[in-house]
C-alpha cells in the first residue's frame, strides 16, 4: 500500500512538473504578444503618471527638464484643480448632456446592433448579407474630420443637399448650425449610425459560432423563425449583450469628443446642447493653457467609470451569475 502511494505521488509530480514545462509552442505565443504588451505598456501604464498633474499647479522650470518641474519645482494644490469644474455655471448642463446622450446611445447600442445582426444572419444570400455587413461596418473606420464635412454637405445653409431640397419644394432654408432643437435627434442619428456596426460584427461572431444542431432540433420540433430567435439565439447572446453593457456603462461619463465638437463645427448657438464634458474641458484648455484642469477632469471620468462600471457588473450578476464581465 505504502509502495503504490509512493508511485502515485511520484506520477502526480513528473505530471506537474511536465505542466509547468516551458514549450516552443509557449514561446511563439509569448513573442506573439509582445508587441500587444508593449501598447499596453506604452499607451496605458505608462500615461498613468499624468495623474499627478491633477494635484498640482505644474510650471515648467526652463533648464530642469519635465519630470525635475513636475516632482520637485511645482507646487501640490490637493482638490484645487477640481473647482474648476464645479464652480461652472454650466456643470448642470454639462452634465445633463453627458449622461443625457450617452444613456440614449447605449439603449440603441443594445437594442439595435442586436436585432441588425440577427436579420442579417437570416439571409439566405451569404453575398447579399457580406454586402450588407460591410456597408454597416465601414462608417466606423472613417474619422470624425470626414464625418463633418459630409454632414456639412448635407447641412450647409446655402448649398447642402438638404435646403436644397427644402426650397425646391418651396419652403424656407433652415439655419442648422444655429438651431438647437434639432441636434440631439441629428448627433443620436450621426452616432448610431458611425458605431452600431462594431457591436453588430460582435454579435454576428456569437451567433455564427451557435451550435446549428439547435435550429435544426427547433425545426424538427415545428418552431418558426420568431420562436428559434427567442428560444436560441438571444438566449446565447446575453452573456456578449451583458458585457457589451457594462463596458458602456462605465464610459457614461465620457462623451466622443469628435462628435460634439468637429460635427457641430463648435458652433457658439449650439452650446446648450453640444457642451459636455470632454467638450468643456478641451476649450478650458485652450483658454487657459492648464493641463491641470483636463487631468483633474480625465481622473474625475475614470474614477466615476470605474464605479459604474462594476456596480452595474454586480447587478447584472445578480440578475443572471452567468453574465457578469468578471
Amino acid at each position: 500500500m505504502r509502495g503504490d502511494n509512493l508511485a502515485a505521488k511520484d506520477g502526480a509530480h513528473i505530471v506537474k512538473r511536465k505542466r509547468r514545462r516551458f514549450t516552443w509552442d509557449d514561446l511563439e505565443l509569448t513573442l506573439l504578444s509582445f508587441p500587444t504588451i508593449a501598447w499596453l505598456i506604452a499607451f496605458c501604464y505608462v500615461p498613468m503618471f499624468g495623474i499627478v498633474f491633477a494635484f498640482k499647479n505644474y510650471k515648467y522650470k526652463p533648464g530642469k527638464g519635465f519630470l525635475y518641474s513636475l516632482f520637485v519645482s511645482s507646487k501640490w494644490v490637493g482638490l484645487k484643480n477640481f473647482e474648476f469644474l464645479f464652480r461652472s455655471p454650466d456643470i448642470a448642463n454639462i452634465f445633463r448632456n453627458t449622461i443625457g446622450y450617452n444613456v440614449v446611445f447605449l439603449l440603441i447600442g443594445v437594442t439595435l446592433p442586436v436585432a441588425l445582426a440577427i436579420m442579417i444572419t437570416q439571409l439566405h444570400s451569404r453575398k447579399v448579407a457580406k454586402v450588407c455587413q460591410t456597408a454597416v461596418f465601414l462608417p466606423h473606420f472613417l474619422s470624425w474630420v470626414v464625418i463633418s464635412y459630409f454632414v456639412y454637405a448635407f447641412l450647409s445653409t446655402d448649398k447642402g443637399l438638404v435646403n436644397s431640397l427644402i426650397t425646391a419644394m418651396g419652403g424656407e432654408a433652415i439655419l442648422w448650425y444655429q438651431e438647437p432643437k434639432y441636434w440631439p435627434y441629428l448627433l443620436t442619428f450621426i452616432n448610431t449610425w458611425k458605431t452600431f456596426g462594431y457591436s453588430m460584427v460582435v454579435y454576428m461572431a456569437t451567433i455564427t459560432g451557435i451550435d446549428q444542431s439547435l435550429y435544426e432540433s427547433a425545426v424538427i420540433d415545428g418552431a418558426s423563425k420568431w420562436q428559434q430567435t427567442w428560444g436560441i439565439t438571444v438566449p446565447l447572446l446575453r452573456p456578449v449583450i451583458s458585457i457589451m453593457f457594462i463596458m458602456n456603462v462605465g464610459s457614461i461619463f465620457s462623451t466622443d469628443f469628435g462628435l460634439f465638437f468637429q460635427v457641430t463645427r463648435d458652433s457658439n448657438s449650439l452650446i446648450n446642447v453640444t457642451q459636455t464634458l470632454d467638450v468643456y474641458v478641451h476649450k478650458a484648455l485652450i483658454q487657459s493653457n492648464n493641463y491641470n484642469y483636463s487631468s483633474a477632469v480625465a481622473l474625475l471620468q475614470s474614477v466615476l467609470g470605474c464605479i459604474l462600471l462594476v456596480f452595474s457588473n454586480i447587478v447584472v450578476k445578480k440578475i443572471d451569475p452567468e453574465s457578469g464581465l468578471f
